[in-house]
């Protein structure tokens, strides 16, 4: 246990005295927590726009969906891209705290979700500190599922990445 305080103590030092901000470096990689759980990638392409992919793991069936008897108890992996735009005009600091929202895709496949395809909103909070080359990000995401069966589900996450 011991072991672990001192890697999170070492990750926030090094992080504490980083230069320069996310965009800036314009490629990110970390963890995504919630539905889906797993890896967050996030490339801008622009000072407001970007792209945003992960890769994890779902382990329930779509909450809001009526087709949930495709759900067979099992994870499924989860695949997804979006299209985002970020507003730095909502929330007024010092710091960056854009409101993002954007459309992607997302495929799913196991647990009775063979290939299932999904269109996604994507609406979200980040922030973006100014001195080290992070975000930190919380996500609500409605889609419409297309396939097997067409249907509404909702996906929310919380995670972080670093910027290289």
């Amino acid at each position: 246990m011991n072991h672990y305080r001192f890697a999170i103590i070492a990750c926030c030092v090094f992080l504490a005295f980083q230069e320069s901000k996310a965009q800036v470096h314009r490629f990110g990689l970390g963890v995504i927590i919630g539905e889906p759980a797993g890896i967050s990638a996030k490339l801008w392409t622009s000072n407001h726009t970007a792209f945003n992919f992960g890769a994890g793991w779902s382990v329930g069936g779509d909450r809001m969906g009526r087709y949930d008897y495709y759900y067979n108890g099992t994870n499924r992996v989860h695949v997804h891209m979006d299209y985002l735009w970020h507003s730095f005009d909502v929330i007024r600091s010092s710091e960056l705290f854009p409101l993002f929202y954007g459309i992607g895709c997302r495929i799913n496949n196991g647990a009775g979700y063979d290939a299932s395809v999904a269109v996604r909103g994507v609406f979200g909070f980040a922030w973006l500190p100014h001195k080290v080359p992070i975000d930190i990000f919380i996500e609500l995401v409605p889609m419409l599922q297309l396939s097997p069966a067409s249907s509404f589900g909702i996906d929310a996450g919380v995670g972080a990445r670093y910027f290289f």
